[in-house]
């Protein structure tokens, strides 16, 4: 007979508050009866109502949490960490280490968006005598949450908390993307491991290893996002990149490409250069339009160990020539604005993949209505988008 449940001691429970029957806003609570651990902390992100939800208070106490673990730094998953800390969060931020490298960019880069909303809606307010409305966070609220981060490697198992041990394997997504391995064991109850996919790379994706292979788990939580569909192998996409390049070409008209500035901008930059002879990339002039994508492009750049062996040889050819030498980095407001004063020849990888904000939407103006121009979506569009 099992034991009744006052000897067993406390259930143990995972309630999901985010990115469950939805995409953005990820954040999961284990509750193992002595501890209680948050999975990821996200912003909601789509139409005006849902992202509305992020300034909701959050629906456990966060006071009471020992720990947070994070798979990744894109937003969805990220985006609320500063929040928790300005309403009260004091513990450790546990992430891989490129990962924390990533969220120092993203997150001040949300908080400067946060200020900047929130003063052009005090502008607004101040007319109509309203009083006027705090950021949902601020750049300084974003750099107190990474002194919060501690960094760990893949493939090391740690105790985090007594009876707890976390171990990061790589999920292949953007760079030091995680699988979450976390046993739970408590004295007089046998160990159970739970399994956290996180977002998972695409077997064969270029730049970055394939996705590891756990063996064994009690229970696993995996994203789903694309759970109800097949990707096309990588050879198919490569071909269709080829014919959009030629046909834009021959058209004489630019190339527009919003794309997310972790992962999606690496990974079409390193198939340009990649295919620059096959494709013709020597043709353009490739414009990446975003400060953000920059720096997370050098972040790539300082976490080689984590790529695969087809990158790392890329790599070294560019220590004997550029990779792309007809790529421009465009840092200023001024130089993205005078981009649009070029009709042909010119590709444009600009923020954000969503197309919600950032330089994209101006491009977006003065190029969609051209027949000769292309638009090239490389990410998932959340609805409201």
């Amino acid at each position: 007979m099992g034991q009744r449940a006052s000897e067993r001691g406390p259930a143990r429970t995972l309630q999901c508050f985010g990115a469950a029957g939805e995409v953005t806003g990820s954040c999961h609570l284990i509750d193992t009866g002595t501890h209680r651990i948050l999975l990821e902390c996200g912003l909601f992100q789509g139409t005006r109502e849902e992202e509305s939800r992020n300034s909701d208070p959050f629906p456990f106490e966060v006071s009471g949490l020992d720990a947070v673990i994070l798979s990744h730094a894109h937003i969805d998953h990220s985006g609320r960490l500063p929040l928790l800390v300005k309403r009260g969060y004091r513990g450790p931020i546990y992430a891989q280490a490129a990962t924390r490298d990533l969220c120092e960019i993203l997150l001040a880069d949300a908080g400067f968006l946060n200020e900047r909303e929130a003063d052009w809606e005090n502008r607004r307010r101040e007319q109509k005598n309203q009083p006027p409305i705090e950021p949902l966070y601020t750049m300084a609220d974003a750099a107190m949450a990474l002194r919060q981060f501690k960094a760990l490697p893949y493939d090391r198992s740690e105790t985090i908390l007594p009876g707890v041990r976390l171990c990061f394997q790589d999920a292949g997504h953007i760079l030091g993307s995680a699988i979450v391995e976390l046993w739970l064991a408590d004295p007089g109850r046998p160990e159970r491991k739970l399994v956290f996919s996180g977002d998972l790379g695409q077997a064969s994706a270029p730049i970055l290893r394939d996705p590891s292979r756990v063996e064994h788990a009690d229970v696993v939580l995996m994203e789903s996002t694309y759970g109800d569909r097949l990707h096309r192998s990588w050879e198919a996409t490569n071909e269709e990149l080829t014919q959009v390049i030629a046909q834009a070409e021959s058209g004489k008209g630019n190339i527009l490409i919003p794309a997310f500035s972790v992962g999606r901008t690496q990974m079409i930059l390193y198939w340009m250069a990649q295919n620059f002879e096959a494709a013709g990339m020597g043709r353009w002039r490739i414009f990446l339009d975003s400060p953000m994508a920059i720096k997370a492009t050098a972040a790539y750049a300082r976490h080689t160990n984590l790529h695969d062996e087809h990158a790392i040889a890329l790599w070294r050819q560019a220590e004997e020539r550029p990779l792309l030498p007809n790529l421009r980095l465009v840092e200023s407001a001024e130089e993205s604005k005078a981009l649009n004063q070029l009709n042909s020849g010119a590709i444009i990888i600009a923020g954000s993949g969503m197309c919600t904000g950032g330089r994209i939407r101006h491009h977006l103006k003065h190029n969609v209505w051209r027949k000769e121009c292309h638009v090239m979506i490389l990410g998932f569009q959340a609805r409201g988008t």
